[in-house]
């Protein structure tokens, strides 16, 4: 019997460790791939995105279906069909998400962001964070649940978009922080306070 639950347990994590996989590995229309040549002489570098039809066209080797594809898949197709035209060739292929930077930073909007970028280039990318930003509580919003990040670790390991999670159609957002929100409170109660206590000090204290 505990043979049995632990084989349906094992079972269980391991199909919703592929799910999971496969969510964060997904790319969407609108999102795009990324590739890069070091010794070939045409023009294949750059950047492409995925039609609204599901269809990625790439230079030489044209057209690629992606839909019900994970990224995975559809770099080892593009490494497949360029590996048959060119000898060897030095290939670098990446996702690239579209997501949503949100709040206390300089430009707000829809940016594409490489798998291997870093979340510091990703801020970067919006005009960096405002002085009022609240960096303790950013949060990332995947199908309007808002999820919690370390950043403080997430900067100091030096995480990247994989490392993270980040999936095609996050929004990431950085809250306003307490203190610029109820600053003109805060100096008012201060100097009301301040001046409650020069009264009793001029009234009561000889």
């Amino acid at each position: 019997m505990k043979n049995l639950l632990f084989s349906l347990f094992t079972t269980f994590f391991t199909f919703m460790s592929l799910i999971l996989y496969a969510q964060i590995d997904e790319v969407n229309p609108g999102d795009g791939i990324r590739i890069s040549f070091l010794d070939v002489q045409d023009v294949i570098t750059g950047d492409y995105y995925i039609q609204p039809n599901g269809l990625l066209n790439l230079p030489v080797i044209g057209i690629i279906n992606t839909t019900n594809k994970d990224f995975n898949e559809i770099k080892s197709i593009i490494e497949a069909r360029y590996d048959s035209l060119y000898k060897d060739p030095h290939l670098s292929v990446n996702a690239l998400y579209r997501i949503n930077i949100l709040g206390e930073v300089e430009n707000p909007g829809f940016y594409f962001v490489s798998d291997s970028e870093k979340f510091t280039a990703i801020l970067a990318f919006a005009g960096g964070t405002t002085e009022d930003a609240d960096l303790g509580n950013i949060k990332l919003i995947r199908n309007f649940e808002a999820l919690e990040l370390d950043v403080e670790t997430i900067v100091q390991e030096g995480g990247t978009v994989t490392d993270f999670g980040l999936q095609s159609g996050d929004q990431i957002f950085v809250p306003r922080s307490w203190w610029s929100d109820n600053y003109g409170w805060v100096t008012i109660l201060v100097s009301v306070t301040a001046l409650l206590v020069t009264t009793y000090a001029i009234l009561f204290i000889d």
